[in-house]
């Protein structure tokens, strides 16, 4: 669990999504680095009511989130939905992109991580995304089913996510920097009940001069 690594991150080796031949240095900067300082943070209004708001995970000092990739349950076709059930920052340095760093927060326990998209120059500035509503006692509740990131460069990535539910209005956006760490709305593992996994998110934004909270 990401609340048991040390301070100290821990060396991994490539992920699910990072070709090898790409030759990335993969670590997962976890919780390590959440004494790092942020200007502020970026949310939604859409978010869904199920869950409680977990541990924020930072990436390391003068990185910044340069892609994603996201968890996904697909259509299970009449059982239980849980639709998007975590996303994954993806840190660089400077523009450099040959040493990463991975950060998550709490994410669901269902569906496979997507390939990475990455901003094609720059960092991840704000987000929306798309929520299904409450589906009231005897619905089946998946609440976040997508989100979609703008880049500095202005590009837009979206996530490989399900269709239910609708965009919300987009966060406001970093400035002089760009996002840097993320925290997860999750409702825990409901024991056959109905899952709905993740409810909300915002993201961190630290600005290059690292100014304080």
């Amino acid at each position: 669990m990401a609340s048991l690594l040390t301070a100290v991150a821990v060396l991994a080796v490539l992920s699910v999504g990072f070709c090898e031949e790409e030759k990335r240095f993969l670590q997962r900067a976890g919780v390590a680095f959440n004494s790092r300082q942020y200007k502020s943070l970026l949310t939604v209004t859409n978010g869904e009511q199920f869950g409680n708001w977990t541990w924020p995970e930072m990436c390391p000092e003068s990185f910044f989130a340069v892609g994603f990739s996201v968890r996904v349950e697909s259509n299970q076709y009449g059982a239980d939905d849980t639709a998007l059930n975590g996303i994954r920052l993806v840190c660089a340095k400077d523009g450099n992109r040959n040493f990463l760093y991975t950060i998550e927060s709490h994410t669901g326990y269902f569906g496979d991580w997507s390939e990475p998209q990455y901003c094609p120059s720059g960092v991840l500035t704000s987000f929306q995304i798309r929520v299904e509503p409450h589906q009231g006692l005897f619905g089946d509740d998946t609440s976040v089913n997508n989100i979609r990131f703008r880049c500095s460069s202005n590009p837009t990535l979206e996530g490989p996510g399900t269709q239910w539910g609708e965009y919300g209005h987009w966060s406001q956006e970093c400035h002089d920097g760009g996002i840097c760490g993320i925290e997860t709305k999750m409702e825990e593992y409901q024991y056959g009940l109905d899952d709905s996994t993740l409810n909300d998110v915002r993201f961190h934004c630290c600005t290059n001069s690292q100014q304080v909270r």
